[in-house]
């Protein structure tokens, strides 16, 4: 009944738990905004999913790929980006198989193999290919136009083709950022021309749709250094923790009727969760996606019973303090020195009491002018603080770790 093997809750990153709570809206927003409209030709930008680790960015982005896969849609496998690595040679092989699942290879449209050909080449060398003397296009237009006539494929089929680039504040290379920036951001705004009923053509934009996902530091290397062209062109959204009642909602069908899980001789059996243990993991997990996945697995692993109660979850729980303090400390190790020093002051304080001013002043600072960038960023760009009057943790995992003995249990 309840073992490794039959556990729902997935405590990893990357992955589409079975047990899923929240981000209604981001998922609303994927099926009755931008794949209706992209697939109707109407223009929406891409979507940017920031987020600190353990919020759930990617799982997020692999539910709704998963989601468009079920309907017929054109998915690329989730585009890692490593530490130095090149992205148009990634994004160009993981096109190159979604045309020759669409059949490009057949085409009779004029220069399409030849283009075929050029971004093989991309593939094999990446963005620095040196394309001086040589026929065709630099690689990021190379890879456009292929995208191009990849979305007209799908126009025929009626999908949507799904581009998910993830880590992408790894690209640290800002040529190779720039082209890739570039290649999807014109392909999300080209409109090419489509035949209509009773003759005559009209414009539309192509069925393409793209998730960048990554760490909040993003949005600084893209709009800085790429400007307006990557605002319009692409809606960025920073994930923050999950509402208790989100999580409460998740483990409702626990609660109520219970899990079905594989029993012995092929029997179905059924777990439940008491109202009380429920409670138990939205408290402890204070909001963390990771951490709400995390306790849930440990209270089922803790027992055997058909009833996962309180205790299992608070023993389950203090197996996993050491993880749940790690996922803290990386949040706070990645801030540089001023912010970190910020969120300590800022827990030092008495929840009424934590205005600016009484943050500096506990930093040893004369004014609270002089945290104005530091706040802001911690607020629009980290999602850790929310900037009202007073000031107040956003991050609850944060908050606790700062404040409590959490994740101790009593």
């Amino acid at each position: 009944m309840r073992s490794p093997l039959t556990n729902p809750f997935q405590a990893g990153s990357d992955v589409v738990p079975d047990v899923w709570a929240g981000r209604t809206e981001q998922l609303s927003d994927w099926h009755q905004v931008l794949r209706p409209r992209r697939r109707a030709g109407l223009y929406e930008t891409g979507r940017t999913i920031l987020g600190e680790p353990g919020t759930g960015k990617s799982s997020l982005v692999r539910r709704i790929a998963r989601d468009a896969a079920e309907v017929g849609d054109w998915v690329t496998p989730q585009l890692r980006m490593p530490t130095g690595a090149d992205p148009l040679k990634i994004i160009a092989s993981a096109v190159l198989r979604l045309a020759d699942g669409a059949g490009l290879r057949a085409s009779t449209r004029r220069g399409v193999l030849d283009l075929l050909a050029r971004v093989e080449q991309v593939a094999v060398t990446g963005f620095s290919v040196t394309t001086r003397g040589a026929d065709g296009p630099e690689p990021f237009t190379a890879l456009f136009e292929l995208l191009v006539e990849l979305g007209q494929a799908a126009i025929e089929q009626d999908a949507v083709v799904v581009i998910h680039v993830d880590e992408v504040q790894n690209i640290g290379d800002e040529a190779a950022l720039s082209q890739l920036l570039i290649a999807l951001g014109d392909t999300l705004s080209h409109e090419v021309e489509v035949a209509v009923p009773g003759g005559g053509t009209v414009s539309r934009h192509l069925p393409v749709a793209v998730y960048l996902t990554g760490l909040p530091d993003f949005e600084d290397m893209a709009g800085a250094r790429k400007g307006a062209t990557f605002a319009r062109r692409f809606r960025t959204t920073t994930l923050g923790p999950l509402d208790e009642g989100d999580i409460l909602e998740a483990l409702q069908p626990f609660v109520i009727a219970g899990w079905e899980t594989p029993g012995e001789h092929g029997v179905v059996e059924t777990v439940r969760m008491d109202p009380a243990a429920a409670r138990a993991i939205a408290a402890l997990s204070c909001g963390e996606p990771f951490l709400f996945q995390l306790a849930g697995q440990r209270a089922w692993n803790v027992g055997t019973a058909p009833v996962v109660s309180e205790d299992d979850v608070v023993a389950g729980w203090r197996g996993a303090e050491g993880e749940a303090s790690a996922h803290v400390e990386r949040i706070l190790n990645r801030l540089p020195p001023r912010e970190h020093e910020f969120l300590r002051a800022m827990a030092s304080l008495p929840p009424a009491e934590r205005t600016l001013n009484a943050i500096a002043e506990a930093m040893g600072l004369a004014s609270g002018a002089q945290l104005g960038p530091t706040s802001q960023r911690l607020d629009t760009v980290r999602g850790v603080v929310s900037r009202g009057k007073p000031y107040a943790f956003r991050n609850r995992a944060v908050e606790a770790y700062l404040t409590t003995d959490w994740p101790r249990t009593a």
